[in-house]
């Protein structure tokens, strides 16, 4: 097999943090690659450096056999190299064929030349089995079709070795088997391809060989028929890594309850006759196909939407269209779904960020002006009790990998001493210790007390986690069942819609 990039001895310093030690790596023609490591470990950086984002500090860069100038995206898209990010870099306001074809043209041509450009895209969407509508708005796709979208773009752009930074990170089940049976078909027709992604079954099933970076050191490579999901995870922590189980105990009092509520959002139904109970010391799990309300249902229970039939009541007083800051003084915290938009501002340091749902507590704050030093430590705390790596008091958020971001958000939440969690997809994106982590914390505030509302994508997550368990399915939610009679069959008829009407949630 042909080598078509070689990165040799690569290493990236962001002050006195080395992201980036000596790290070699080679990717061969119709090769997947799956890079593998910690929140921070240095994956992104790495790749970011190959794309020409970030120049290193030492090392080269060989792609089809020529270095590339660093720090120069334009030379490694010429050179035949293509990146999708994690995060979309889309104009939702653009159709698909306008953001295809948006900067591959010269700036000084007078008319775009729209009709080859369209013929194009839909040969390439033809070759590589990505459908997509040329004249569709972006922002009114799925987030599975805006995937699509970002590959080709960088297909249009000749793209012969893809980078895909968490490709399945915000994808149901069914769309990330797909993308990998997509992704299997373009090594066929000679592309090779390199994933960042911490979720070992995907690695284990999608890839040829696999790399791990551990504290910006590369410190194992395998052939993937070679290894296991166990031994992975220990290369990745240096430490055999176990998932808590949530243990039986006694459960107190009803302590959030949901009552026949209906909430639209955009004019429409996304909520419908919706009544669930969640008691002190209780995980109750909600599971479902993404798309299927779970967005609506974390409004609610953050105080974002207001019911528009029905009663929410927490320990016996209506709550409902309270709003965020109300539900916030009653002791609800929540992690967001969306850590970026709704969890963080990033470019606020990361001690602005601990205390920001807080600000008016006695602790940070004295007639109005915040006590600095007081956030300052709280936030250090954080920090090290979390193990937010990358991170001090002064580090602008933004700067942090998600999985860090994460493990703040989560730790704002967990120190306030919260009567009611609301955990909207806790570990999406995370590594295999951090999600272990994330897992311990909350069975701990459990433990203590607290009522957890869990919406997760990941069975194994939902059913390890929680006590009982429900189903959402166009905007209803099903009957309850305990976590001892929740088989991967009765789920799956759950989460298929069919289920018994509820006569009584709690």
């Amino acid at each position: 097999m042909t080598t078509v990039l070689h990165l040799d001895r690569i290493t990236k310093r962001f002050g006195a943090l080395t992201a980036n030690d000596a790290v070699t790596l080679e990717l061969k023609e119709g090769e997947i690659l799956a890079l593998l490591g910690e929140n921070g470990a240095g994956k992104t950086t790495l790749m970011n450096i190959l794309f020409g984002h970030y120049a290193a500090d030492e090392g080269r860069v060989e792609v089809f056999g020529r270095e590339l100038p660093p720090g120069r995206p334009r030379a490694a898209i010429e050179a035949g190299v293509g990146m999708v990010h994690q995060h979309f870099t889309l104009a939702g306001n653009l159709s698909v064929l306008d953001n295809v074809m948006l900067g591959s043209e010269p700036l000084l041509r007078l008319r775009s030349r729209r009709d080859e450009g369209r013929a194009r895209l839909m040969a390439l969407s033809e070759q590589f089995g990505l459908p997509v509508e040329p004249d569709a708005r972006v922002a009114r796709l799925s987030v599975g079709e805006r995937q699509r979208v970002e590959i080709l773009k960088a297909l249009y752009r000749d793209a012969r070795i893809l980078i895909l930074d968490e490709p399945t990170a915000v994808l149901a089940r069914p769309e990330a088997q797909r993308l990998f049976e997509i992704l299997r078909g373009m090594t066929g027709q000679g592309l090779s391809i390199i994933f960042i992604s911490h979720k070992l079954n995907e690695v284990m099933a999608a890839s040829d060989r696999v790399a791990v970076l551990r504290g910006g050191r590369k410190v194992a490579e395998r052939k993937t028929p070679e290894t296991s999901p166990e031994d992975l995870a220990e290369l990745m922590v240096g430490r055999r890594v176990t998932r808590p189980r949530r243990q039986a105990h006694a459960v107190g009092a009803p302590r959030l309850v949901a009552e026949a509520v209906t909430v639209q959002l955009d004019g429409k139904t996304a909520l419908e006759n919706v009544s669930f109970t969640v008691h002190a010391g209780e995980i109750l799990g909600i599971v479902g196909v993404s798309g299927n309300g779970q967005a609506a249902l974390g409004a609610l229970l953050s105080g974002i939407a207001a019911p528009e039939g029905g009663r929410l009541t927490l320990e016996g007083r209506e709550i409902g269209g309270l709003g965020p800051r109300a539900f916030i003084a009653e002791g609800i915290g929540r992690v967001p779904e969306d850590r970026h938009a709704e969890g963080v501002v990033g470019e606020l340091p990361v001690w602005e960020n601990s205390v920001l749902e807080r600000l008016a507590a006695p602790e940070f704050s004295t007639r109005g002006f915040v006590r600095r030093a007081a956030a300052r430590a709280h936030a250090a705390g954080l920090i090290e009790r979390f193990d937010v790596r990358g991170a001090t008091p002064e580090t602008r958020i933004r700067l942090l990998s998600g999985g860090n971001m994460q493990k703040l958000i989560l730790g704002r939440v967990l120190s306030a001493g919260p009567k009611v969690i609301l955990a909207n997809q806790p570990t999406r994106g995370l590594d295999e210790g951090a999600i272990a982590a994330v897992h311990a914390e909350l069975l701990a505030a459990r433990s203590e007390g607290a009522a957890i509302i869990l919406i997760s994508e990941e069975l194994e997550e939902a059913v390890g986690l929680s006590d009982r368990l429900q189903a959402i399915v166009g905007g209803r939610l099903s009957t309850p069942v305990s976590a001892e009679e929740a088989d991967p069959r009765r789920l799956g008829l759950m989460m298929a819609g069919v289920w018994e009407e509820p006569e009584d949630a709690a």
